[in-house]
């Protein structure tokens, strides 16, 4: 079966938010934050998933020029340099080829315009473009994106060249029936909150209304459209008990560990009969089915 080409899309700014690649203070002691595409190098090497993809390139949308991002990057800069944690290992590698050598940068650079300026739309179009052009050279077959802090739409949309081979892996349940629905950049914070029995009415302001109270989070990988966590599930996993007294990324930690490197390996597997390869129509797939989703161990998704 011919390796589907996986182009890896994220906002480096979201992974430094989550301290990946360093430890972080958890219930006194510490652990080390391992993130999604850390996880994703791992797997690629050491379970079925290796046989069925093929990381070909890893995106990143952050742009040096902008006072937020380097602000928010001011301990991890934009690319790796020596001595210095980034968000992986220093010389990690998937399927032989180090993830240094995979990175590109297509940065967002229409978020420096304030919103509602006029030429905002044409900025993010030109971002678009950039980003179609750069998947186009990477040949992808399948874009997963994780903590991507723009929200597409000319590349989604029904009829567009990447339409349905977009899909994201979010911290939390999507899906519209859920009780334990938590959708956009605040999931995992949105979940906490609920545990604790209160629903944020206004984030700018942090105001707080009561609510019934929520004991679990997950994870979703799903199809992107022009919504926000809005498409279509693939696979989801409602997996991680929510302790009201954890800080935000004591949950992170526990919510990728039990729910969201399952749902992202699990749903991954399940999708890779269904992709059509680059330049092929929608729904044409010269890919064999995969195998049943083999049943993976807990102790598996930590960190070894």
């Amino acid at each position: 079966m011919p390796q589907a080409k996986l182009v890896y899309i994220l906002s480096l700014r979201n992974a430094a938010a989550d301290r990946a690649g360093r430890p972080i203070d958890y219930r006194g002691g510490q652990r080390y934050m391992r993130s999604p595409l850390e996880y994703l190098a791992h797997a690629l090497d050491t379970t079925p998933l290796g046989d069925a993809y093929a990381l070909e390139g890893i995106v990143f949308d952050d742009d040096p020029q902008s006072p937020r991002d380097q602000a928010a990057l001011r301990d991890y800069g934009f690319f790796p340099e020596p001595g210095r944690p980034w968000i992986f290992p220093p010389g990690l590698t998937a399927q032989g080829r180090r993830l240094e050598d995979l990175l590109h940068a297509v940065p967002s650079e229409y978020r420096r315009l304030p919103l509602g300026a006029p030429q905002r739309p044409a900025g993010k179009q030109a971002f678009e473009d950039a980003l179609l052009a750069q998947l186009r050279e990477l040949r992808a077959d399948v874009v997963v994106l994780d903590g991507l802090l723009v929200i597409l739409d000319a590349l989604v949309r029904p009829g567009a060249p990447f339409h349905r081979r977009i899909v994201n892996i979010h911290p939390g349940i999507t899906r519209t029936e859920s009780p334990y629905r938590r959708r956009g950049a605040c999931a995992t914070l949105d979940a906490l909150h609920g545990a604790r029995g209160e629903r944020v009415t206004d984030w700018q302001r942090m105001a707080a209304e009561p609510a019934p109270t929520v004991s679990h989070t997950g994870a979703s990988l799903h199809y992107v459209d022009n919504g926000i966590d809005s498409g279509e599930v693939i696979y989801d996993v409602l997996g991680t008990a929510i302790d009201p007294r954890d800080t935000i990324l004591e949950l992170r930690w526990n919510n990728f560990r039990q729910s969201l490197f399952p749902a992202l390996h699990q749903g991954l597997m399940l999708l890779a009969p269904h992709i059509a390869p680059f330049g092929a129509p929608h729904g044409a797939s010269a890919r064999t089915p995969a195998a049943a989703v083999p049943e993976t161990t807990e102790e598996f998704y930590e960190i070894r």
